[in-house]
């Protein structure tokens, strides 16, 4: 798994097929993103990504790819 951070393009599988964006952020406390709710610790972190479209969901990195 690669090191992700903020600012780092990412790809991801969705439910709609390839997905990409733009790490935002990253989440080591629980969170709203969204209008859901997102668990997320300094052990077990989430990223906020960004599509090209604008919109925002949180990702375990194990779901992430960099590219």
């Amino acid at each position: 798994m690669a090191d992700i951070k903020t600012g780092d393009h990412v790809t991801w599988n969705s439910h709609g097929g390839q997905a990409e964006g733009t790490v935002k952020k990253k989440l080591t406390k629980d969170a709203k993103v969204s209008g859901h709710q997102v668990r997320a610790s300094s052990d077990d972190p989430q990223f906020v990504v960004e599509t090209d479209k604008g919109k925002q969901a949180a990702h375990k990195p194990s779901a992430l790819h960099k590219g």
